[in-house]
């Protein structure tokens, strides 16, 4: 299992697309703001659109691409740093999901690992829309 857990792993998570349903739904969930509930209202936001919520695109491409990948390793979450929302997200807009492994600290007494994970979302000209470390203990053996 520790082969799993190598410094400097980049990995592929691939393109998500959020609709305007989507975005909607989520934001009446977890993120009810104007500017990702009702499309005519966004339109007077400083966005001038639909946008989605900050969390939305982490928590979607975590769920569907990451955990089926290491869900069966963790043992607990540590900690989330650095979660940056530096462009908005739009309906229908591709965005390019990666995940690399910055850090591993073994206990190997413990039979766990410490990983350091760094999120990137890039938009179709490789701009940086969302960035995230998330640090997570998973079990090695």
């Amino acid at each position: 299992m520790q082969d799993k857990f190598i410094e400097g792993t980049k990995l592929d998570l691939g393109i998500t697309i959020l609709t305007e349903q989507e975005i909607i739904d989520f934001a009446k969930a977890f993120d009810p703001l104007y500017f990702h509930t009702d499309k005519e209202a966004a339109k007077k936001s400083i966005f001038k659109t639909l946008v989605a919520s900050g969390p939305h695109l982490f928590t979607l491409v975590h769920r569907n691409k990451w955990i089926p990948l290491f869900g069966d390793t963790v043992l607990a979450g540590l900690g989330v740093n650095n979660w940056k929302f530096i462009q908005p997200v739009y309906p229908n807009q591709e965005i390019h999901s990666s995940v690399t492994l910055v850090k591993v600290k073994i206990n190997e007494e413990k039979q766990h690992a410490a990983v350091t994970w760094q999120y990137e979302f890039k938009d179709q000209k490789g701009e940086m829309v969302q960035c995230l470390e998330m640090t997570v203990l998973h079990k090695i053996n």
